[in-house]
């Protein structure tokens, strides 16, 4: 068995691409309407995706708060910088668990955290 993909309702479609692919680099792959209300955005090249969903007939979306997704970066303080610089919400400082991994959170435009990794 093999993870493919995972799905967000989003709010703003626009500003859910913008965010995945200006600020966390994913391509978009695929992009349908299935139905007049709704659209459908699969991001990511090789391997696991994103697939965001913007169905007008859903009022409310609900993010759990114990769910993050995690990207790796090659500089930690640079994307942390950078973030700030783009006026990302950032969720935390610089957290370093092990000597081996450090990381931070920010903030989708739809409420989920957003890890940032960097692998010693």
């Amino acid at each position: 068995m093999k993870f493919c993909f995972s799905t967000l309702f989003v709010k703003d479609m626009e500003e859910s691409i913008w965010f995945y692919q200006e600020i966390i680099g994913l391509p978009v792959s695929r992009r349908f309407n299935p139905s007049p209300d709704m659209e459908i955005v699969f991001l990511g090249e090789n391997g696991t995706q994103i697939e965001l969903i913007q169905d007008k007939g859903k009022e409310v979306i609900e993010i759990g708060p114990d769910i993050s997704w995690a990207f790796t970066v090659d500089s930690l303080e640079a994307a942390y910088q950078s973030m700030k610089d783009k006026g990302i919400t950032i969720l935390s400082d610089i957290i370093q668990p092990s000597p081996h991994v450090k990381f931070f959170y920010i903030q989708d435009p739809n409420g989920i955290k957003i890890q940032l990794v960097e692998n010693l």
